[in-house]
Formats: C-alpha cells, sequence, structure tokens
C-alpha cells in the first residue's frame, strides 16, 4: 500500500509511504540491489546501520543459484540471507531477455540457455511469479519483456503486447502472504506505446507501477524523455519505481518527475574499479593525485569509510588488491546514495526540493566523468553471451 504524503510545489517530487508485510518504506527510496541474495562487499549489518529500508533480490539468478529447494527448505529467502526487512524481487524477465542469442520467444514465456551450464531453460508469468512466491519477497515484479534499445518499432510494440498479455497471466498466480505486484510498463522511447502500456496495466490495478526497459544503452535525454512518456499515466495513489537508475544527479532529476522508488549497481559496481560517487561528482580514488591525499573521499560523509581512512589509504589498498580498499568505497557509495534519499525526503517535506535540486545540478560536474568507461560499457550490455543484468 503506498500512501502519498506530500507534492512538492515546484517539480513532481512526492513524499510518500510505501506499507509491506515486513516494514514501512519512505520515499524517495534508494534499494541496494542484491542480486545473488547479498549486496556485493556489504553485510546486512552495514546495510542498515547506513539506513537501507529495503534491498532487492533477483528471481532469475536465485533460481539457478541456489535454487528454490535450497531457498524453501531455509524458509524463504529473507531467513535464507538473514534479511528482516523488505524485499523486492525483479521478475527476471530482464535478466532472460538479455540472453538474445540463445532465447527463443514462446506465447507464454521465453525459452533459453542457462548462461551458467548451457542447459535449457523456459520462464513466464507462472513459472516467475511461482519463483518469487517461495522467495517470499514483499514486492514481486511482473514478469515483462525488456525490448532491447534501438529495436525496430515493430519489436517495441511486440514487446508491449506481451507485457500486457502476460501481466493479465501474473495477476492470476497464487501470491505469497502480504504480497504485492508491481506492473512493469514498456515501450522503448516510444511515447504512444508508454501510454497504451501505462494504461492497460494501470487498468488491471496493481499495487505499484515500475518504468522499465531504461537504463538499457540509451542516451540520458531519451531515458528522461521515456520517464516523461510514462508517469502522467500512473495513479497517484501507487508507488512509482524506476528499474535500474542511475547516478545521484539522474536521481535527483528523477524524483523531480515524479519518481518514488530507485536501484542500481553502480554504488558497488564501480566502487570495484576504484571510483566513488560524491556530491560533486566522482572521483577515481586510484589515481595518482590521491597519492598523498590524506583527506576522506568526501568531507563532512558520516560513513565509516570517510571517518576512518583517507584517499592516500584507500589508493593504496586499491592498488595492492587488498579486499578493504573495494569494501570501504562500496559502503561510502552506498551510503552516499541512501544519504541523498534522506536529504531528498527533507526537502520534500520542508518544501525546499525545487531549490536542493538547482543546487545539486549546478555543483554536480559531468567532467569529473560521473561513469568511468568501463561501467559505461556494462550498462550498455545487451546480451552476447552474457547475462546484462538490473543486478550484480
Amino acid at each position: 500500500m503506498f500512501e502519498l504524503l506530500k507534492t512538492d510545489h515546484a517539480t513532481k517530487a512526492r513524499l510518500g509511504r510505501v506499507t509491506t508485510a515486513r516494514g514501512v518504506i519512505d520515499t524517495p527510496v534508494f534499494m541496494p540491489v542484491g542480486t545473488q541474495g547479498s549486496v556485493k562487499a556489504l553485510d546486512p549489518r552495514e546495510l542498515i546501520e547506513m539506513g537501507t529500508q529495503i534491498m532487492l533480490g533477483n528471481t532469475y539468478h536465485l533460481n539457478l543459484r541456489p535454487g528454490l529447494e535450497i531457498i524453501q527448505a531455509a524458509g524463504g529467502l529473507h531467513k535464507f540471507i538473514s534479511w528482516k526487512k523488505p524485499i523486492l524481487t525483479d521478475s527476471g524477465g530482464f535478466q532472460v531477455f538479455s540472453l538474445s542469442p540463445i532465447r527463443k520467444i514462446k506465447p507464454h514465456g521465453v525459452e533459453f540457455r542457462s548462461h551458467l551450464d548451457g542447459s535449457l531453460l523456459f520462464i513466464g508469468p507462472k513459472e516467475s511469479m511461482h519463483i518469487q512466491k517461495v522467495l517470499g519477497s514483499d514486492i514481486a515484479m511482473l514478469f515483462d519483456e525488456c525490448p532491447a534499445h534501438g529495436c525496430s518499432p515493430k519489436e517495441a510494440a511486440a514487446a508491449v503486447e506481451r507485457t500486457i498479455r502476460w501481466a493479465l497471466e501474473c495477476r492470476e498466480q497464487e501470491r505469497a502472504d502480504g504480497q504485492q505486484y508491481f506492473g512493469i510498463v514498456q515501450g522503448g522511447s516510444d511515447a504512444s506505446l508508454r501510454e497504451q502500456c501505462a494504461k492497460a496495466l494501470v487498468a488491471m490495478d496493481f499495487d505499484g507501477y515500475a518504468i522499465g526497459g531504461v537504463s538499457v544503452g540509451e542516451p540520458e535525454p531519451e531515458m528522461m524523455r521515456a520517464v516523461d512518456y510514462t508517469e502522467p499515466f500512473l495513479p497517484a495513489n501507487k508507488a512509482r519505481y524506476a528499474m535500474g537508475l542511475g547516478t545521484p544527479a539522474q536521481l535527483v532529476e528523477l524524483v523531480a518527475r515524479g519518481v518514488d522508488m530507485f536501484d542500481c549497481v553502480l554504488p558497488t559496481r564501480v566502487a570495484r574499479n576504484g571510483t566513488a560517487f560524491t556530491s560533486k561528482g566522482s572521483v577515481n580514488i586510484k589515481a595518482g593525485y590521491n597519492k598523498a591525499d590524506f583527506s576522506p573521499i568526501e568531507e563532512n560523509c558520516a560513513c565509516y569509510a570517510c571517518q576512518n581512512f583517507s584517499r592516500a589509504y584507500l589508493r593504496h589498498l586499491l592498488n595492492v588488491d587488498e579486499i578493504l580498499g573495494l569494501r570501504m568505497v562500496s559502503v561510502h557509495n552506498s551510503h552516499m546514495y541512501l544519504k541523498l534519499m534522506q536529504d531528498i525526503r527533507e526537502n520534500i517535506a520542508a518544501g525546499t526540493f525545487g531549490e536542493f535540486r538547482r543546487k545539486y545540478a549546478e555543483q554536480y560536474v559531468p567532467t569529473q566523468k560521473i561513469l568511468d568507461d568501463r561501467a559505461q560499457d556494462i550498462l550498455k550490455q545487451s546480451g552476447h553471451g552474457e547475462v546484462a543484468s538490473r543486478g550484480e
């Protein structure tokens, strides 16, 4: 259940609250990604200490390893990973459709080869929702088709048709106790397809709605347009979730466009390459200019890494491949994303979000390489034998 508490007077930003079986989530919210049942390099204690309200798991990956039998025997995903707060599970659709060379679309799902051992598998609406029922997630995403960026209009229209038809099948499946279903709006960069898909899903009255098919390699302006094309057709009394997004500056802009929930692998993924996010842009901790810099990653940051370690020490750890280095940059980046959401909520509540947005855009410098080249390549993956994922 979503409760709209306040709307910003200068933008579409919303202050809200999502109530789940395992707790209340204040929105706008960032959800750390735990694809395999763990947020990379972080433990549950750290996540809770930095203010995590909800984390993600991935249907595709967890179904392959460790498998449903193990998770069911453990009493569900929450008990298996020792996480008492809410969990949202992705449907697996994005991962399956990234396997473009080794999948075949059928009327009721997709036949594909496992990226692990090449075994033949099938997943569709019934299978995806059953897996998520066994996982016992608090929010389960519907099985959808995520078309590749740059696909033809015909392919985009077919993906929307299947997404709508599969949503009807998903709706009929048995849920775990208290489990909520979120529909996923597709349509690429086509305004009419976005409208068609959103209206059809809203008519089915799901618990919340996601904007899918973004962050799949498209330029940022196109990504923002996809959100703008979708948001007007989503109900004000339901949560809105932009899947797989984005950089800190993008999150601020997306909140201004009326989005409530976000997830992204970037905080921990780029940390493993030595990239740290700050309120003024990204920083390459491994760069030579940090060799004798004994200041923290970011001044006035309350995360454990910034309170205890210098850039010089973290650079040393990263350059000698010590695990502590990537862990501490992961801690900082994750804390930074969660603190940004807290600041956004406070500014919406105070009626100052418009000014906060303006100042943030002014100070966040794109020339500091918000994403390093490797991270951009990862985000643009469209398959080619790998599982491009909103997870890690």
